[in-house]
């Protein structure tokens, strides 16, 4: 089967400073594909460039079977795009607005449209101009929805959207994927969402450095465990124990205690700590949330 998206050997940098270098990875059909990482490792700049709308320094990207830089009408009528910011006709009104748009998408459904307005509780002649940034958030996402894309792009669709608002439109997106032939690839900085919705996880680090992953198998064997006291007694540093010790993803250093992240099992660990001399007392695990283990993966800066 084709995937959807596919990403090869893409490189670029704004500047001196790379953003990637060799970024490759692939998205067959059917799936939510979340995209993690911190601020300025690329997320916003790599949907830019699927799009077309930003040139890479090189390497090729292909959407439905295309390139990224000359999708056609057809294909770009097949992906919904909201970016971040939520941009909306501010001179239109609710019902201007949908009216606007509904003849460039073939399975326009003003249903799903006046469904997801409609919990705005505002009248249709209401203009976007006039809104709060979470309810044009809330028209934008409507707009959306409503021309039941095959492919979804969504660049931190939760800006702007208060608890239940996210909460209408996971709902809504679950719907929509229920009816088949959907994928959806996201970014969004609200991780706790992620946990019952996402399928794949990819970690992008600056650099462009990528991990591809279910998300059942990253909470499964992507660990923390807490050395307290750290390295006291020990002349090794983190910054060498991270050089010395590939076993350990990354480590998180407190007054009190070392916590040191890992996708290896504890014996492991402990073997590959015993080796670089470290003295261990009372190494234990720790529980952790997915925004935890985002946080333990990606690093706090």
């Amino acid at each position: 089967m084709e995937p959807l998206i596919h990403v090869e050997h893409l490189c670029h940098r704004y500047g001196k400073k790379y953003i990637y270098k060799d970024l490759n990875f692939s998205i067959p059909p059917g799936k939510i594909y979340g995209l993690l990482g911190k601020n300025g490792v690329g997320k916003t700049t790599l949907i830019k460039i699927l799009m077309g709308f930003l040139w890479p320094v090189s390497g090729r990207c292909r959407v439905f079977g295309e390139d990224s830089h000359a999708l056609t009408p057809a294909t770009r009528a097949r992906i919904g795009l909201p970016f971040e910011g939520h941009v909306a006709y501010e001179f239109m009104s609710i019902k201007d607005i949908e009216k606007f748009f509904a003849p460039f998408y073939p399975k326009w459904d003003q249903a799903t449209y006046y469904r997801m307005v409609d919990k705005l509780k505002l009248s249709p002649s209401h203009l976007i101009g006039n809104m709060s940034c979470g309810q044009r958030s809330q028209v934008v996402l409507g707009l959306l929805m409503a021309q039941q894309p095959e492919l979804l792009l969504l660049d931190d669709y939760s800006i702007g959207l208060d608890a239940g608002y996210r909460r209408l439109f996971l709902d809504e997106m679950q719907e929509f994927l229920d009816r088949g032939n959907r994928t959806v690839f996201l970014t969004s900085h609200v991780i706790q969402d992620m946990e019952s919705f996402v399928d794949e996880v990819i970690f992008l680090e600056r650099g462009g450095r990528l991990l591809s992953t279910s998300l059942e198998n990253f909470k499964q064997h992507f660990s923390c465990f807490r050395l307290p006291g750290g390295l006291n007694g020990s002349p090794v540093s983190r910054k060498v124990l991270l050089n010395q010790c590939p076993e350990i993803k990354n480590i998180e250093v407190h007054a009190s205690h070392w916590d040191l992240f890992t996708f290896s099992p504890e014996e492991e660990l402990i073997r590959a700590l015993h080796n670089l001399g470290i003295p261990l007392k009372d190494l234990s695990p720790v529980p952790m949330s997915l925004e935890d283990a985002f946080i333990g993966y990606t690093g706090r800066y």
